[in-house]
């Protein structure tokens, strides 16, 4: 296979990697309820750090249940997206600063790198949509972060969701037109 195929072959089998946006959609959706409490900043920014440890096994069930592959070993494109997903954890630093300097900004940092770090999946899945919403993530909740004081820093992770939401839909198309596509007869359909 050349290079495209790999890529293509990837997006299919992994579903443009839909069951890590789900799992990722029900995590944000816990931060926007844990956000829309009363409990202290410190708290909720603490829980926030917590809520992020159910992302695995959520995207080994979302895995599971939308029938895609977790891991692709014959795909070398696979080993890419494994690198590209530790990448992110070497913003963290930056994250735990902001946790311990700047707790009323901690929420916009960790979205803002949530969304950043969906950009080189664009070219992993071979897809658009990962190119256009990762920017707009990341710029949508700085302004956010910018314009809302602490009592609707609700809408950050909020608005994570929404764009999430976006995201699976649009690679849900686009996983459909792959499928679908004569051309590309080295795909096979996963149901």
């Amino acid at each position: 296979m050349n290079l495209e195929e790999l890529r293509d072959d990837l997006s299919v089998r992994c579903k443009n990697g839909i069951s890590f946006l789900i799992a990722g959609t029900l995590i944000w959706t816990i931060i926007t309820i844990l956000f829309l409490q009363s409990f202290d900043l410190t708290q909720k920014n603490i829980f926030t750090l917590f809520a992020t440890g159910l992302m695995m096994p959520l995207s080994l069930l979302a895995t599971r249940l939308i029938k895609a592959e977790f891991s692709v070993k014959n795909n070398p494109i696979n080993q890419l997206g494994i690198f590209l997903n530790i990448a992110q954890l070497m913003y963290f630093p930056l994250l735990y600063w902001a946790f311990v300097e700047n707790p009323e900004g901690f929420i916009v940092f960790f979205a803002v790198i949530t969304g950043a770090h969906f950009f080189p999946y664009g070219w992993s899945y071979h897809t658009k949509a990962y190119y256009v919403m990762a920017p707009v993530i990341s710029i949508v909740v700085t302004i956010l972060g910018l314009n809302v004081s602490e009592s609707y820093m609700w809408m950050v992770p909020f608005a994570v969701v929404l764009c999430l939401l976006v995201l699976i839909g649009w690679l849900l198309i686009d996983y459909k037109q792959k499928v679908s596509t004569p051309q590309q007869p080295s795909l096979q359909k996963t149901s």
